[in-house]
Protein backbone atom coordinates (compact mmCIF):
# COMPACT_ATOMS: atom_id res chain seq x y z
CA UNK A 1 0.00 0.00 0.00
CA UNK A 2 1.58 3.76 -0.74
CA UNK A 3 2.13 5.40 2.01
CA UNK A 4 0.62 9.48 2.57
CA UNK A 5 2.18 11.89 1.73
CA UNK A 6 0.04 14.24 3.64
CA UNK A 7 -2.65 13.38 6.51
CA UNK A 8 -4.75 14.99 8.19
CA UNK A 9 -7.32 14.14 10.77
CA UNK A 10 -9.75 16.70 12.52
CA UNK A 11 -7.53 19.25 11.96
CA UNK A 12 -8.50 22.78 12.55
CA UNK A 13 -7.31 25.43 9.72
CA UNK A 14 -7.24 29.45 10.61
CA UNK A 15 -6.36 32.45 8.75
CA UNK A 16 -5.98 35.40 10.85
CA UNK A 17 -6.85 34.38 14.15
CA UNK A 18 -10.60 33.38 12.78
CA UNK A 19 -11.67 29.56 11.62
CA UNK A 20 -11.95 28.35 8.04
CA UNK A 21 -11.62 24.93 8.13
CA UNK A 22 -12.66 22.40 10.68
CA UNK A 23 -12.87 18.56 11.38
CA UNK A 24 -10.33 18.26 8.42
CA UNK A 25 -9.69 14.34 7.62
CA UNK A 26 -7.52 14.25 4.15
CA UNK A 27 -5.00 12.11 2.96
CA UNK A 28 -2.66 12.79 0.02
CA UNK A 29 -1.03 9.08 -0.93
CA UNK A 30 1.71 8.60 -3.64
CA UNK A 31 1.65 8.39 -6.69
CA UNK A 32 -1.94 10.02 -6.36
CA UNK A 33 -3.28 13.43 -8.32
CA UNK A 34 -6.02 15.21 -6.25
CA UNK A 35 -7.60 17.44 -6.94
CA UNK A 36 -8.67 20.21 -4.34
CA UNK A 37 -11.96 22.67 -5.54
CA UNK A 38 -14.25 25.12 -3.90
CA UNK A 39 -15.05 28.64 -4.58
CA UNK A 40 -13.10 31.59 -4.03
CA UNK A 41 -12.55 31.97 0.33
CA UNK A 42 -13.75 28.20 0.83
CA UNK A 43 -10.47 27.40 2.53
CA UNK A 44 -8.45 26.15 -0.35
CA UNK A 45 -5.33 28.04 -0.03
CA UNK A 46 -5.42 28.21 3.64
CA UNK A 47 -5.06 24.42 3.50
CA UNK A 48 -2.12 24.14 1.03
CA UNK A 49 -0.52 27.11 3.20
CA UNK A 50 -0.62 24.90 6.02
CA UNK A 51 0.63 22.21 4.17
CA UNK A 52 3.58 23.58 3.90
CA UNK A 53 4.32 25.43 6.61
CA UNK A 54 2.83 29.00 5.93
CA UNK A 55 -0.03 28.60 8.39
CA UNK A 56 0.13 27.15 11.69
CA UNK A 57 -1.97 24.18 12.35
CA UNK A 58 -3.93 25.12 15.72
CA UNK A 59 -6.09 21.81 16.16
CA UNK A 60 -6.06 18.15 15.20
CA UNK A 61 -3.50 15.81 13.88
CA UNK A 62 -0.97 16.92 10.55
CA UNK A 63 1.36 15.22 8.69
CA UNK A 64 3.37 16.71 5.57
CA UNK A 65 6.19 14.30 3.93
CA UNK A 66 7.78 13.01 7.37
CA UNK A 67 7.19 16.40 9.34
CA UNK A 68 4.63 16.78 12.29
CA UNK A 69 2.70 19.43 11.37
CA UNK A 70 1.40 20.40 15.76
CA UNK A 71 5.34 20.30 16.57
CA UNK A 72 6.78 21.90 13.40
CA UNK A 73 9.27 24.30 14.35
CA UNK A 74 10.20 27.34 12.52
CA UNK A 75 13.54 25.93 11.86
CA UNK A 76 12.11 22.90 10.70
CA UNK A 77 10.03 24.34 7.80
CA UNK A 78 13.25 25.15 5.26
CA UNK A 79 13.77 21.20 5.10
CA UNK A 80 9.49 20.78 4.78
CA UNK A 81 9.55 22.88 2.29
CA UNK A 82 12.84 21.11 0.18
CA UNK A 83 10.38 18.37 0.13
CA UNK A 84 7.68 20.13 -2.15
CA UNK A 85 7.18 21.60 -4.97
CA UNK A 86 5.34 24.69 -5.08
CA UNK A 87 3.44 26.24 -7.99
CA UNK A 88 1.64 29.11 -7.51
CA UNK A 89 -1.22 31.24 -10.04
CA UNK A 90 0.58 34.48 -10.71
CA UNK A 91 4.19 32.54 -10.99
CA UNK A 92 6.30 34.10 -8.84
CA UNK A 93 9.10 33.83 -10.50
CA UNK A 94 12.30 36.59 -9.94
CA UNK A 95 11.66 39.54 -12.68
CA UNK A 96 15.08 40.88 -12.65
CA UNK A 97 16.92 37.67 -13.23
CA UNK A 98 16.95 35.61 -16.26
CA UNK A 99 15.82 32.10 -16.34
CA UNK A 100 18.78 30.06 -15.53
CA UNK A 101 19.43 32.70 -12.55
CA UNK A 102 15.92 32.29 -11.39
CA UNK A 103 16.60 28.57 -11.07
CA UNK A 104 20.20 28.82 -9.69
CA UNK A 105 18.94 30.80 -6.69
CA UNK A 106 16.64 27.88 -5.59
CA UNK A 107 19.30 25.10 -5.87
CA UNK A 108 21.72 27.31 -4.36
CA UNK A 109 20.20 28.08 -1.54
CA UNK A 110 18.75 24.76 -0.65
CA UNK A 111 22.91 23.15 -0.72
CA UNK A 112 23.58 22.70 -4.20
CA UNK A 113 27.02 23.78 -4.82
CA UNK A 114 28.93 21.88 -7.77
CA UNK A 115 28.38 24.14 -11.16
CA UNK A 116 28.29 21.38 -13.41
CA UNK A 117 25.45 19.59 -11.62
CA UNK A 118 23.69 22.66 -11.25
CA UNK A 119 23.52 23.46 -14.92
CA UNK A 120 22.72 19.84 -15.66
CA UNK A 121 19.67 19.60 -13.53
CA UNK A 122 18.59 22.76 -14.85
CA UNK A 123 18.88 21.49 -18.41
CA UNK A 124 17.17 18.25 -16.76
CA UNK A 125 13.71 20.03 -15.43
CA UNK A 126 13.32 22.52 -18.18
CA UNK A 127 13.26 19.55 -20.70
CA UNK A 128 10.54 17.70 -18.46
CA UNK A 129 8.48 20.56 -18.75
CA UNK A 130 8.94 21.23 -22.82
CA UNK A 131 11.22 24.60 -22.17
CA UNK A 132 13.41 24.57 -25.23
CA UNK A 133 13.98 28.64 -24.72
CA UNK A 134 17.36 30.52 -24.61
CA UNK A 135 17.73 29.94 -20.53
CA UNK A 136 19.60 34.02 -20.38
CA UNK A 137 15.86 35.14 -21.51
CA UNK A 138 14.24 37.34 -18.47
CA UNK A 139 10.44 36.33 -17.14
CA UNK A 140 9.01 39.39 -19.07
CA UNK A 141 10.02 37.60 -22.03
CA UNK A 142 7.95 34.61 -21.76
CA UNK A 143 4.34 34.24 -22.61
CA UNK A 144 1.89 33.64 -19.46
CA UNK A 145 2.24 29.48 -20.70
CA UNK A 146 6.30 29.41 -21.05
CA UNK A 147 6.64 31.26 -17.32
CA UNK A 148 4.14 28.84 -16.03
CA UNK A 149 6.45 25.87 -17.30
CA UNK A 150 9.75 27.85 -15.65
CA UNK A 151 8.02 27.53 -12.45
CA UNK A 152 6.97 23.96 -12.79
CA UNK A 153 10.57 23.64 -13.42
CA UNK A 154 11.26 25.24 -10.21
CA UNK A 155 9.49 23.50 -8.53
CA UNK A 156 10.83 20.24 -9.74
CA UNK A 157 14.68 20.89 -8.99
CA UNK A 158 15.18 19.06 -5.66
CA UNK A 159 13.08 16.11 -7.04
CA UNK A 160 9.99 16.87 -4.28
CA UNK A 161 8.03 14.04 -2.55
CA UNK A 162 4.88 16.17 -3.66
CA UNK A 163 4.23 19.20 -5.93
CA UNK A 164 1.71 21.72 -4.77
CA UNK A 165 -0.38 23.42 -7.13
CA UNK A 166 -2.03 26.52 -6.22
CA UNK A 167 -4.67 27.20 -9.20
CA UNK A 168 -2.15 27.28 -11.54
CA UNK A 169 -4.22 27.79 -14.98
CA UNK A 170 -5.79 30.00 -13.16
CA UNK A 171 -4.09 33.77 -14.99
CA UNK A 172 -3.91 31.51 -18.32
CA UNK A 173 -6.16 30.97 -21.52
CA UNK A 174 -8.00 28.54 -21.79
CA UNK A 175 -5.75 26.49 -24.51
CA UNK A 176 -2.68 26.98 -22.86
CA UNK A 177 -4.38 25.97 -19.47
CA UNK A 178 -4.95 22.58 -21.61
CA UNK A 179 -1.20 22.36 -22.14
CA UNK A 180 -0.11 22.77 -18.63
CA UNK A 181 -2.55 20.51 -17.76
CA UNK A 182 -1.51 17.78 -19.88
CA UNK A 183 2.02 18.34 -18.71
CA UNK A 184 1.00 17.84 -15.10
CA UNK A 185 -0.73 14.71 -16.30
CA UNK A 186 2.40 13.67 -18.12
CA UNK A 187 4.42 14.37 -14.89
CA UNK A 188 2.25 12.39 -12.65
CA UNK A 189 1.97 9.90 -15.50
CA UNK A 190 6.20 9.34 -14.45
CA UNK A 191 5.29 8.40 -10.53
CA UNK A 192 4.81 12.10 -8.88
CA UNK A 193 2.40 12.65 -6.48
CA UNK A 194 0.58 15.82 -7.35
CA UNK A 195 -1.88 18.06 -5.27
CA UNK A 196 -3.94 20.73 -7.10
CA UNK A 197 -6.20 23.38 -6.14
CA UNK A 198 -8.74 24.72 -8.96
CA UNK A 199 -12.08 26.18 -9.45
CA UNK A 200 -11.79 25.34 -13.40
CA UNK A 201 -14.05 22.33 -13.18
CA UNK A 202 -13.66 21.53 -16.83
CA UNK A 203 -10.21 20.47 -15.74
CA UNK A 204 -11.21 18.02 -13.37
CA UNK A 205 -13.76 16.24 -16.20
CA UNK A 206 -10.74 15.53 -18.08
CA UNK A 207 -7.75 15.14 -16.11
CA UNK A 208 -9.30 12.84 -13.34
CA UNK A 209 -8.21 12.24 -9.86
CA UNK A 210 -9.32 11.76 -6.37
CA UNK A 211 -11.56 15.43 -5.75
CA UNK A 212 -12.15 16.87 -2.57
CA UNK A 213 -14.13 19.80 -1.72
CA UNK A 214 -13.59 23.00 0.56
CA UNK A 215 -17.13 24.14 1.45
CA UNK A 216 -18.79 25.74 4.28
CA UNK A 217 -16.10 25.36 6.77
CA UNK A 218 -15.43 21.45 5.91
CA UNK A 219 -13.35 19.63 3.55
CA UNK A 220 -14.94 15.86 1.95
CA UNK A 221 -14.13 13.54 -1.01
CA UNK A 222 -16.44 14.37 -4.17
CA UNK A 223 -16.85 10.98 -6.27
CA UNK A 224 -16.68 11.80 -9.45
CA UNK A 225 -19.68 11.03 -11.68
CA UNK A 226 -17.77 8.73 -14.98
Amino acid sequence: MPNNIVSFSEATINQRGKSILKNVSFDVSEGSFVFLIGRTGSGKSSLIKTIYGDLELVGGVGNVAGYDLTRLKSKQIPNLRRELGVVFQDFKLLPDRTIDDNLKFVLKSTGWKNKKEIADRIDKVLKMVGITLNKNKYPFELSGGEQQRVAIARALLNEPKLIIADEPTGNLDPQTSQEIMQLFKSLHEKGMTLLMATHDYQMIVKFPGKIFKCENGKVFEVIAKT
